[in-house]
């Protein structure tokens, strides 16, 4: 992975207020900390940051930070509305070094015309070099018969990465179309038998009410 250049100036001012004057300025609060040096403030350029941030765990070489520079995306927060950057926090990196993280799964190929597609894992966590971060891991599916789960373990990783998760977390499964319909039916089934039960139990109240009725009316009769 090709790492991404962006300027930083210092932070001498903080809290909410300091904050919000930094992103009027078009720049983003920043963080950066790791291998036993203090925690630095810096602010980063906004719209460099949020164009580096679109390629998953991004290698940033940070200018104007004096060493330590190498450096990944820790936490990132964004504005619950607009999504813009809001903070980041940075950790510094060394060449050679591996760290844990998240890449994306992307599944490849067509599905059978006689399956039912079900992805439940869209990221895997792993254990790679810090500069050598895979963008991602594809798996293709056009060759996978019905009645198929595949595991984290199933997955082909690149060179020098291995996985850090559990082998056995279930990334997808492809059932036949008839599978796939039975939870359907099933539960239709329920909702008419739901549905006949209240129609009974309705019918035995109206009885109940109609004999009550007849009762009454003969003893005012007598």
């Amino acid at each position: 992975m090709s790492e991404v250049r962006i300027a930083a100036e210092p932070r001498t001012e903080f809290g909410k207020g300091a904050a919000r004057r930094t992103r009027r300025a078009g720049k983003v609060p920043a963080v950066l900390y790791g291998h036993g040096t203090e925690p630095r403030h810096i602010s980063l350029p906004g719209h460099e940051l949020m164009m580096a941030m679109k390629t998953p765990n991004v290698l940033l070489r940070v200018e104007g930070v004096d060493k330590n520079n190498l450096v990944l995306p820790k936490e990132v927060q964004r504005d619950d509305i607009k999504g813009f950057l809001t903070h980041v926090d940075l950790i510094v990196v060394k060449k050679g070094e591996r760290v844990n993280v998240e890449i994306p799964v992307t599944l490849t190929g067509e599905v059978p015309t006689d399956g039912v597609l079900n992805q439940e894992l869209v990221q895997v966590e792993v254990e790679t070099e810090a500069t050598h971060i895979p963008e991602g891991v594809n798996y293709d599916i056009s060759e996978l018969p019905v009645g198929t789960h595949v595991t984290a373990g199933d997955l082909n990783l690149p060179a020098g990465t291995t996985l850090s998760g559990d082998p056995e977390t279930i990334v997808l499964t492809l059932s036949g179309e008839q599978e796939a319909a039975v939870p359907e039916a099933e539960t239709e089934e329920a909702e008419a038998e739901s549905e006949e039960a209240a129609a009974e139990a309705s019918g035995e109240a109206s009885e109940s009410t109609e004999g009550s009725g007849s009762s009454g009316s003969s003893e005012s009769s007598e």
